[in-house]
């Protein structure tokens, strides 16, 4: 029995449109050929951007390992400060600009001791490398109240007794002033939200929603005593 040519119709003539007899078939040895041809295109193009890539990012300034000059914005100052490009902005707040409103409790992002405005946003200082943050408005506690006077948040904390040991204080106010700014009028689940991310040892989160919601005009679901300082044991 005569085989057919791979991909020839088995029911069909082989002969071309004119019926001249040349056969239109592709062999498996066309096939194949083919296939390695463009495989080994394929091949080659993506070597190329590898390539590029790699001088491109050679071509790249390398900052480091050792102190670079950088410019932070703290608290509406600059700061020009010389740190290694590893060193994180917690450290570089509190280690070299002597701010010492951020905390250092985790040093792993889970306690939100540390947390600061970048921007209008309230970020872990121990998660990011000052480096990053050049450019950016970074507001601690210190920076709230500008003026000399507290806040109306943080005021609020001190009406309504929202700390204990204060460790976690700066880091709950910067939180809460995020969210004050991104919504003026927060709900209490939506406070509770908010400082999901802030750890409080002490167990005071009841009394810190209730100074949120006193700066922020609302109303707690449950009610609360607050100690008066002639009333407290050790006055």
């Amino acid at each position: 029995m005569k085989r057919r040519p791979f991909g020839s119709d088995p029911g069909g003539d082989s002969s071309g449109p004119s019926g001249s007899g040349t056969s239109s078939a592709v062999s498996r040895r066309t096939f194949l050929q083919s296939l390695g041809t463009t495989a080994v295109s394929a091949a080659t193009l993506g070597a190329q951007g590898v390539t590029k890539g790699l001088e491109e990012a050679n071509a790249e300034r390398v900052l480091g390992p050792g102190p670079i000059r950088m410019t932070l914005m703290v608290n509406g100052e600059r700061r020009e400060l010389a740190l290694e490009p590893r060193t994180t902005l917690l450290e570089a707040l509190r280690m070299y600009a002597g701010i010492t409103g951020p905390k250092e409790s985790c040093d792993r992002a889970s306690c939100g001791a540390c947390t600061v405005l970048l921007g209008d946003r309230a970020v872990y200082a121990c998660a990011m490398l000052a480096i990053e943050t050049q450019g950016v408005e970074i507001t601690t506690v210190e920076g709230l109240a500008r003026s000399g006077e507290l806040t109306r948040l943080q005021k609020a904390f001190v009406d309504k007794d929202g700390l204990q040991c204060g460790f976690c204080t700066p880091g709950m106010v910067i939180t809460l002033a995020a969210l004050i700014r991104r919504n003026p009028h927060p709900t209490e689940d939506e406070i509770r939200r908010a400082i999901a991310g802030n750890l409080c040892r002490c167990g005071s989160q009841p009394r810190i929603i209730a100074a949120a919601r006193e700066a922020t005009g609302g109303q707690v679901a449950q009610t609360l005593h607050v100690l008066k300082l002639h009333d407290h044991g050790l006055a």
